[in-house]
């Protein structure tokens, strides 16, 4: 063997050492990937912050009913015309206010003046009249106890003192209504109030029972809100709302006033009467909703956000052990404690109970959780200057 084939041969032998050794390495890591892929992998807990956790508590449960309409005057008129006759004079316009009895509206009255003239005179002829029927039947009485006419004259001449007195009273009674026609030209406030519409203007010729100004009293307002047969079961005369009206800061205050005994007919709701506390705001015509109190009792409550309707029966998400446990629960009334809606819990869960808010959204049951603890505040950056 030559030294030239010796060479090679180590060569050989070399190279087929270094492709074992890379073999060897190569299949020991994918070994070690495949049992590190085939491990189980311990599943990530989810951080959930303080508001995203609610306790089942005792709290005080406030129920209520939901409630919307109107604001409106409890006293309001229409002024309207009395008579046909073209307006003269509006003295007002919206947003005066004006007094009980107070002259708004006056009419022409010419035709009415000389109404009122021809009443007079036609009265004035029927008093002539009796007078003369009285000097009549005078006369005849004393010719009666002379003997000088009969009777029976005395008789027509009573009869015609007594027509001329119905005729004179006829016509009196038309001076009266003359009188009054006139007097119906000027138009006066029926109440106190503000003038909140002004229907027609001085020159229109306006028919009777035409409506001219509209006035509202804002001292007494109240709301009109149609609820069903259901809900006004439960209500009472003066139970408390709190209502928010377009335009206003902040809650006003209501207390039911009355409550229609009648259904109406087609929608068969029940019209409810909210008497409204006095508030410089408050418009007739502003639209309200809000609640009424029903009654307070302490229930153990969840928020109504947690309980969870996507199945066939009412459930909360539990954190108990550091996982998510679903409960099925049954549940009562509902309503209101510190401001948040509240759902009463009648079973499946216990007071403390650490429930899940509906913000948190679908969590799989036996997930890990864990509350993570609110930061404390940051400390102030300004640090007080040392004494020196």
């Amino acid at each position: 063997m030559t030294r030239r084939t010796k060479g090679l041969l180590i060569a050989l032998a070399v190279g087929l050492l270094l492709v074992l050794a890379l073999g060897r390495v190569f299949f020991e890591r994918r070994g070690a990937a495949q049992a590190a892929a085939s491990t189980p992998k311990a599943p990530v807990a989810i951080e959930l912050a303080p508001n995203d956790v609610h306790s089942a508590a005792q709290r005080e449960l406030v129920r209520t009913i939901e409630l919307s309409g109107s604001v409106r005057a409890v006293d309001s008129a229409f002024v309207k015309a009395r008579i046909a006759a073209e307006i003269t004079r509006v003295a007002v316009r919206e947003g005066e206010r004006v007094r009980k009895g107070q002259a708004l509206v006056q009419q022409d009255t010419t035709e009415f003046d000389w109404r009122l003239r021809q009443a007079d005179q036609q009265a004035a002829s029927a008093r002539a009249q009796v007078q003369i029927a009285q000097r009549t039947l005078a006369n005849n009485k004393a010719l009666v106890d002379q003997g000088f006419i009969s009777p029976t004259a005395l008789e027509t001449s009573v009869s015609s003192e007594a027509g001329a007195q119905a005729t004179l009273q006829a016509a009196l009674a038309a001076v009266e209504l003359a009188r009054k026609a006139r007097a119906d030209a000027t138009l006066k406030a029926p109440i106190d109030g503000i003038v909140s519409q002004r229907l027609a203007q001085p020159g229109e010729r306006v028919a009777a029972d035409t409506k001219i100004l509209e006035i509202v009293d804002l001292s007494r307002l109240e709301i009109e809100a149609a609820l069903a047969p259901d809900d006004v079961a439960a209500l009472r005369v003066g139970s408390r709302a709190r209502l928010n009206v377009d335009g206003i800061a902040g809650e006003v205050g209501a207390t039911v006033a009355r409550i229609n005994p009648s259904a109406q007919s087609g929608s068969r709701a029940v019209l409810v009467y909210l008497a409204l506390e006095p508030h410089t705001s408050l418009r007739q015509g502003l639209f309200a909703r809000g609640r009424v109190e029903l009654d307070r009792r302490s229930a153990l409550t969840v928020p109504a956000s947690a309980l969870r309707l996507d199945q066939s029966r009412q459930y909360v998400l539990v954190v108990a052990g550091g996982s998510v446990v679903q409960r099925a629960v049954r549940t009562g009334a509902s309503g209101v404690s510190g401001g948040v809606d509240m759902v009463e819990v009648l079973e499946g869960l216990a007071a403390g109970a650490q429930v899940l808010a509906g913000s948190v959204g679908a969590v799989r049951e036996g997930t890990p959780v864990r509350v993570v603890a609110a930061p404390s505040p940051a400390p102030s950056s300004a640090a007080p200057a040392a004494s020196r």
